[in-house]
């Protein structure tokens, strides 16, 4: 399994639109999208001092899945024009890593 990481920044006020924005038309366009070894996304965020940090984790089965969603400069991150407009800062390229290891808690009970 593959994790594509992305790091985004905006100003307070933004925050809350940019966070809209992802759960109302980016995450429902990449799940639209279809594609094969994609299996989820995930998003974080988090306040710093003057910015809000967004974190994107999308999971995918291969690197090949991975190159089916981002093409061949796989490695660019993918940041529509609207999601420009509200971003302060942004990572230009995706950090991929392999999981090596899980381990899930168990159910007690």
């Amino acid at each position: 399994m593959i994790g594509r990481f992305w790091h985004g920044w905006t100003e307070p006020g933004n925050a809350d639109a940019y966070e809209r924005l992802l759960k109302s038309e980016i995450f429902p366009g990449i799940l639209a999208r279809n594609v094969d070894g994609f299996l989820r996304i995930e998003l974080f965020r988090r306040p710093l001092e003057g910015q809000v940090e967004f974190i994107t984790v999308m999971w995918f089965t291969s690197l090949d899945a991975v190159k089916a969603f981002a093409g061949e400069n796989w490695e660019v991150a993918v940041v529509p024009p609207e999601a420009r407009a509200l971003l302060v800062r942004f990572d230009d390229r995706s950090q991929h890593y392999e999981v090596r290891d899980r381990r899930d808690a168990h159910a007690r009970g």
